[in-house]
């Protein structure tokens, strides 16, 4: 098709001599806590390590040509590659948006797990992709048709959201996997950007960040901070959606009835603008959203939305659970965003709630035979995970779950100039190579309630070791080299031990685990059954299962997964509500528990490891 000529001075690439600035600019702030790299991160065995590698055969799995059918069309290019189905189909608008997200999963697992294959597959997209940009810097597997529908208010599906992915992908082929050509590509895309929202005005542009865009705004943030360019901030400043921002800076919920996904986004964006501007108000614009979401509008899971959406007030859940709680994509941006929180605040509360999400909303997302994802994490009794038909799915969880099972070892440890902060426990190997200190972390949580952590040093070294005593503990205790230690802290907060440490030092820490429930916020007799922030869920078989029912049908364009059996229902608890071991007995060691003295037997296991099969989270008591 004929291409869109950008006129003028506008068109002409901004000469970066002039736009440079240092990639610390006056007033951003400095962070109290920093992640650690990926590549200093190693997963030791486990199911975080598990279930990467099966996400890797995943990833792995996909034909580069499948992937790069419609860019090479929608670029005049020869393609005989069979197309993808689902959302990747060719007559489906969101098209290209998974191959953003498959570039960014390739680069994860690169820097994860130093694997020479993917980075190959990731630079292989890389070089493809590019050679279907257009000399203005434009790249998508749809034509820019789809923009000028948008411009005009016409119906399309969420143009700028595909672009953020595949702008993001390109991004972290360059940061994670070193690629330079993905840099350029991505600048290009910017500058096309640039040039398209340009002359739209503030009002039109109002209308235009009412269809969803993903992060548009934090890509471009994060370019700038790659480039220290000021020119790509200014660009990203016109994706902060101030309709959502205003509210929420004031300190005010006003998300009821709004698209949970479309929201998260901007918020990791307007994160984003805190930490290269220091303004106060983007900070709380987060601050409030994290701290609104993650107490009064998440489920025991960490996570959120029911049919997308949230449909209610603040502490109204308890009709909000059906067979479309929790959307996943959800799951993946809160994290996202609770990483930042803790990185300005080292707040205990933001690891705990990072450990539900992860162990509860995130883990039991993969299916461990073929790696397929699911959309929905089913909260409503009777219902069961239901995964995608291989390569005919595409939806944007399965994207966002691609790049979440790449980066497990992300929030595991934060640090400063003086310590490390230990958040999650994971067996897993630390290296601090500044500081000459590897920590060997040996644990079978959440079967063994506790972890142990190993220094090697060839020499004596000064630093403060922080522990997360988690909220959900009780009389936990340490010891160094066999001695117990003093002092213990409290439920939520942290065990530190600073210190001249030596090879061979030994930390074990205990954290006893024990049962408890959390009840809907509206109806006290409705409930989840955790074991320390696990959360069980009953088994409650396979009736009508086949291999037509049990997973969703292939995704035709602009639909979402729907369950083919009806819900079965769970018998309600007979017993006290605060206390589950009246009720319910640890059947081995382990996370599987058994009931007692109730109409019906039911066996309660963690809802990461169910699949396959019927369950119910939340439960009735009378």
């Amino acid at each position: 098709m004929k291409r869109r000529s950008f006129l003028g001075a506008a068109a002409a690439a901004i000469p970066l001599a002039r736009l440079r600035l240092p990639r610390s600019t006056p007033g951003a702030p400095v962070p109290v806590a920093l992640p650690f790299d990926l590549d200093r991160v190693t997963l030791q065995p486990g199911a975080f390590l598990d279930a990467m590698h099966v996400n890797r055969r995943f990833v792995m799995g996909m034909d580069p040509d499948r992937l790069l059918h419609t860019f090479r069309l929608t670029a005049g290019l020869p393609t005989s590659a069979q197309p993808l189905g689902g959302w990747e189909a060719p007559d489906n608008e969101l098209k290209g948006h998974y191959t953003g997200h498959y570039l960014s999963a390739c680069a994860l697992l690169t820097k994860s797990l130093n694997d020479a294959k993917v980075k190959a597959r990731g630079d292989l997209m890389v070089t493809e992709l590019a050679r279907c940009q257009q000399p203005d810097g434009y790249l998508s597997a749809f034509p820019e048709e789809y923009f000028d529908r948008l411009r005009d208010g016409r119906p399309v599906w969420a143009p700028f959201y595909t672009l953020h992915k595949i702008m993001a992908g390109f991004l972290d082929m360059h940061t994670l996997a070193g690629n330079a050509q993905a840099l350029e590509v991505v600048r290009g895309m910017a500058r096309w950007t640039d040039r398209w929202s340009q002359p739209l005005g503030d009002a039109l542009m109002a209308r235009v960040l009412e269809r969803e865009y993903g992060g548009m705004n934090e890509v471009l943030y994060n370019l700038a901070d790659v480039t220290g360019t000021d020119y790509y901030r200014e660009v990203a400043h016109r994706f902060d959606h101030e309709r959502i921002f205003g509210p929420l800076a004031a300190g005010r919920d006003e998300l009821k009835g709004l698209h949970v996904n479309t929201k998260i986004p901007k918020i990791i964006g307007a994160a984003r603008r805190y930490e290269l501007t220091g303004e106060p108000r983007y900070r709380a614009v987060a601050e409030f959203f994290w701290r609104d979401v993650t107490t009064r509008r998440a489920y025991a899971t960490g996570g959120t939305s029911n049919g997308e959406s949230w449909n209610t007030d603040p502490n109204v859940l308890a009709a909000e659970l059906s067979g479309y709680t929790e959307e996943s994509c959800t799951t993946y941006n809160m994290l996202k965003l609770t990483r930042k929180i803790f990185s300005w605040t080292a707040d205990p509360a933001a690891a705990d709630y990072y450990e539900r999400a992860l162990y509860n909303g995130m883990l039991g997302t993969q299916h461990p035979d073929d790696g397929s994802k699911v959309y929905y994490l089913p909260l409503g009794t009777g219902f069961w995970k239901l995964f995608g038909a291989p390569m005919q799915d595409f939806w944007c969880c399965t994207g966002s779950g691609s790049e979440s099972f790449a980066k497990f070892g992300d929030s595991i440890y934060f640090h400063d100039d003086d310590g490390v902060w230990v958040n999650l426990f994971i067996p897993s190997t630390l290296e601090w190579r500044e500081k000459g200190v590897t920590i060997a972390q040996e644990t079978r949580f959440p079967d063994e309630a506790g972890t142990s952590l190993t220094i090697h040093a060839p020499r004596p070294t000064r630093l403060a070791l922080r522990v997360r005593v988690p909220s959900w503990t009780r009389a936990g205790g340490a010891t160094l080299n066999g001695h117990a230690l003093e002092g213990f802290a409290a439920p939520g907060g942290y065990f530190v031990i600073d210190r001249t440490w030596h090879d061979g030092d030994k930390l074990a820490v205990s954290l006893p685990m024990s049962l408890h429930t959390q009840p809907m916020p509206d109806d006290p007799n409705l409930r989840a059954v955790m074991y320390g922030p696990i959360v069980l869920a009953g088994r409650l078989g396979t009736e009508g299962f086949t291999p037509a029912t049990l997973r969703a049908e292939p995704t035709k364009p602009r639909t979402v997964p729907e369950y083919k059996l009806e819900a079965v229902a769970a018998p309600a608890i007979r017993g006290p509500v605060d206390d589950p071991s009246q009720w319910l007995r640890r059947e081995r060691d382990g996370t599987a528990f058994r009931t007692f003295g109730q109409e019906r037997e039911l066996v309660l296991e963690p809802l990461n490891g169910i699949f396959d099969e019927r369950y119910a989270v939340y439960w009735r008591f009378t």
